[in-house]
């Protein structure tokens, strides 16, 4: 295999995804934000059918980092009118949250008075 074909082969990839990508945000179930992309089924779930269901596709639960990660996953909240779980638990201090894997959060935007445990932070 030559250089020019390994150049048109991977052309043809990159256009074969871009036609794909499109035809999954038409069905509104991907978005963006930066270099990563958000997805989802549109199916309700709980919270480990979730994080497996994730894990199954190939990703991770959502966890938004920064303001564009945060808006992608609002964008599924208001598309399908639901709401949506993040890969956040709450640590051992009381109102403290960390990731999945006990790192600390550099980013939130809670509501005011959240969280609260109530399921609308």
């Amino acid at each position: 295999v030559d250089e020019n074909d390994i150049g048109d082969i991977n052309q043809q990839l990159e256009h074969r995804i871009a036609r794909l990508e499109g035809v999954l945000r038409l069905q509104k179930t991907i978005t963006e934000s930066g270099r990563k992309i958000f997805a989802t089924n549109g199916k309700k779930a709980d919270f480990n059918t979730t994080l497996q269901t994730c894990k199954e596709a190939g990703g991770s639960i959502a966890t938004p980092r920064n303001p564009g990660e945060n808006e992608a996953i609002q964008y599924f909240v208001k598309t399908f009118n639901t709401y949506a779980y993040l890969g956040i638990k709450q640590s051992f201090i009381p109102g403290k949250f960390q990731f999945l894997d006990g790192t600390e959060l550099s980013y939130t935007n809670w509501y005011l008075n959240e969280p609260s445990g109530k399921g609308e932070e």
